[in-house]
């Protein structure tokens, strides 16, 4: 028996779309044996100087109890999933400072920094592995000096030599527009430090965002990332307008919540909602979700995917980083199955005309700015 395999990793650069194909092997046992990915992204994204996947790993699940249901017993199955990202080539992994409730604040930072130092896999792979973390806007944090020690203490949890992307998790322009300044000068100062190695922020609209690129570059700071809410369920005109912006100035658009906490993932219905808070959420928006459903399973079905690869490669499809959450192995192997191949443009058309019959959209962060 003879394996071929054909492979090339070439980086697309943006100043500070995405499309990608690549080849799939489907038979198990035999990328078991020639350690093979699965999914193997084959094309890099440029976030500033680090070359990143196409798709990232969000973890705000890992330490969070409220919401998700954290129990450090995951932990064990929370590193198999850390590594078999990293082996399907996932080197993204998107966490903050806050993620984590009570006792276990910054545990998600923690588990991320553990498991780089124990993956046993190529030492190449593991120093490629980009951490992007968010940095609260505590109103205890009013100067910047406060703001350097917040990435300081990342630092400490993760016991890595600097940050891959420190971000801003949001803008304080709403109802503290001085300490936004502060917050500003940190992220100038934690760069110049060598504390991280790209800047990026979360939560900011159209407007901040233009200021704080502005503000950054007059101090020789580039601005490489945005996360946003960008999904089928999140494309409002707040959203675009940002992706717009993004696009005209180099910034790479990274999207959080783009299965819309699970509503796209095809497992809930009106009659079979998910527990905690997220349950009311669903019961809102669920009801008038039937068209978009609808054409992501048809979608699904042509091409032999899962609803929530169809949502997630959407997000991709359309310029961005989709960061999904994990939390089992079954939900990394899904996502997994959202790279190495592109939405055409009509099924494009045909979802988003879709999400624009459904009556109501995900509700969008408090802190959202404008």
């Amino acid at each position: 028996m003879v394996l071929s395999i054909s492979y090339s990793a070439p980086t697309a650069h943006v100043s500070c779309s995405t499309s990608s194909r690549n080849s799939t092997i489907s038979s198990p046992s035999l990328l078991n044996f020639f350690k093979i990915p699965r999914f193997w992204p084959w094309q890099k994204l440029k976030i500033g100087p680090l070359s990143v996947s196409p798709m990232g790993f969000g973890t705000w699940a890992w330490g969070n109890q409220l919401l998700w249901g954290y129990q450090e017993s995951m932990d064990i199955e929370l590193q198999q999933i850390f590594n078999l990202a990293v082996e399907n080539g996932i080197n993204l992994f998107d966490t903050a400072d806050s993620y984590g409730t009570g006792k276990l604040n910054g545990q998600s930072e923690k588990l991320l920094g553990k498991f780089i130092r124990e993956f046993e896999g190529n030492k190449k792979v593991r120093d490629n592995i980009v951490i992007a973390t968010k940095f609260a806007a505590y109103p205890w944090r009013l100067t910047p000096n406060q703001f350097v020690d917040a990435c300081k203490s990342s630092i400490d949890r993760t016991q890595l030599e600097s940050i891959g992307i420190g971000q801003l998790h949001w803008s304080t322009a709403n109802y503290a527009p001085l300490q936004e300044r502060a917050l500003w000068d940190g992220l100038v100062a934690m760069y110049d430090k060598g504390l991280v190695r790209a800047v990026g922020v979360s939560n900011y609209g159209p407007k901040q965002l233009l200021k704080i690129h502005d503000y950054l570059k007059a101090r020789g700071v580039p601005l490489c990332s945005a996360q946003v809410q960008f999904s089928l369920l999140s494309m409002g005109r707040d959203q675009m307008e940002v992706k717009d912006i993004c696009d005209s100035l180099g910034i790479r658009v990274i999207a959080y919540s783009p299965l819309g906490l699970g509503m796209l993932t095809g497992k809930y219905s009106p009659s079979n909602l998910p527990s905690g808070p997220r349950g009311f959420l669903f019961q809102q928006i669920l009801p008038g979700l039937e068209p978009l459903l609808d054409s992501l399973k048809e979608i699904a079905r042509k091409r032999r995917k899962t609803i929530s690869q169809v949502a997630i490669n959407w997000c991709i499809s359309k310029g961005t980083i989709p960061i999904p959450g994990v939390k089992t192995i079954e939900q990394a192997e899904d996502n997994l199955g959202a790279i190495g191949w592109q939405l055409s443009s009509d099924e494009m058309l045909q979802l988003e005309f879709a999400a624009g019959e459904s009556p109501r959209q995900m509700v969008q962060n408090i802190f959202q700015t404008r």
